[in-house]
């Protein structure tokens, strides 16, 4: 009779120990959430960090390095936190400073006139949710069509893929979106 369970529970043990590998990478939590994303943002292929950012920026202010194809919220002490971003693809970068002047969570999505322009392909108008390509939120800057917002395709953090917003896992916009307020300045290198 031993040897009828043996194997079962040696399957078993192999199983368990393999989801707790998996936990431990970041890839299963067993709260009911993944630490990939409670928002079916998917992992990020950057992973947020607090690092080292000597700057002269105020705390609070934002700075995206579009180079990098990262944003910083600048703290304390020098230090920053420190997301990974997609950026505007060639010839749709762009620099310079604004204020967040909207934020809005699972925003509805409207594609601008140039962008229907050049891709007919897309709806005139998608309500928020987790297919919409704006993600979970978005933080509008300025008076400008361009946002900082969550995405649908967590794959495209690290690249040169938008239109000229700034895009950021479902998680990461989440994290900064509760951090930030309508009036925090958004500073963008174009490198």
């Amino acid at each position: 009779m031993i040897r009828f369970f043996a194997a079962p529970i040696a399957a078993m043990a192999l199983l368990l120990a393999g989801a707790a590998d998996a936990s431990a990478a970041g890839m299963i939590d067993f709260t009911g959430t993944s630490s990939s994303g409670f928002l079916g943002s998917g992992a990020s292929p950057i992973p947020r960090s607090t690092v080292m950012y000597p700057t002269n920026y105020a705390p609070g202010t934002v700075v995206v390095n579009t180079a990098e194809r990262r944003l910083y919220l600048i703290l304390q002490n020098g230090q920053a936190l420190r997301y990974g971003i997609g950026v505007g693809r060639d010839g749709f970068r762009w620099g310079g400073v604004h204020k967040i002047t909207a934020k809005k969570e699972w925003p509805d999505w409207t594609p601008p006139s140039q962008m229907l322009a050049r891709r007919p392909d897309l709806p005139r108008h998608m309500k928020g949710g987790i297919d919409n390509p704006l993600g979970a939120r978005a933080m509008y800057l300025g008076s400008t069509l361009y946002r900082i917002h969550g995405s649908n395709e967590p794959e495209t953090i690290g690249q040169a893929v938008s239109s000229g917003c700034f895009r950021m896992t479902n998680d990461d916009v989440t994290d900064l979106y509760s951090r930030v307020g309508v009036g925090t300045t958004v500073v963008v290198l174009k490198n």
